[in-house]
């Protein structure tokens, strides 16, 4: 039999563990945005000046808002990835990779989107 005060101490328990979940639960998908999903929204995010492109073939934020820096991270980390693949597959440094991949994006993007020239971010 359980007495009143011990019952009382695992209620407690149990509230403070299901507000650790249910926090949990809202906290990952706004931390973890999937590749496909940031892929579908990347475009949107550049014409709207919230992303833009690096010399360090990376996006950035440009304006933090909705899901820019989420987009970013999903993007970079696929991006992190594959520049190493082809940096270990030609047996270079994976900032030569980089540097390239850098160059041609800031040359690939639009007229209106934003890239990061000399520290500061300019519309193409």
């Amino acid at each position: 039999m359980v007495n009143s005060e011990s019952r009382e101490s695992l209620m407690k328990r149990f509230s403070k563990l299901g507000a650790f979940i249910l926090v949990l639960c809202l906290a990952i998908p706004a931390a973890a945005m999937g590749l496909q999903e940031a892929k579908s929204q990347l475009d949107t995010a550049k014409q709207q000046g919230l992303v833009g492109e690096t010399p360090t073939g990376y996006l950035d934020v440009v304006k933090a808002s909705g899901n820019a820096q989420g987009i970013v991270d999903a993007i970079n980390q696929a991006r992190r990835a594959e520049y190493a693949r082809i940096a270990e597959k030609h047996d270079i440094p994976v900032t030569q990779v980089e540097t390239v991949a850098g160059q041609k994006a800031l040359e690939k993007t639009p007229s209106g989107q934003y890239i990061l020239k000399d520290g500061q971010w300019v519309k193409k």
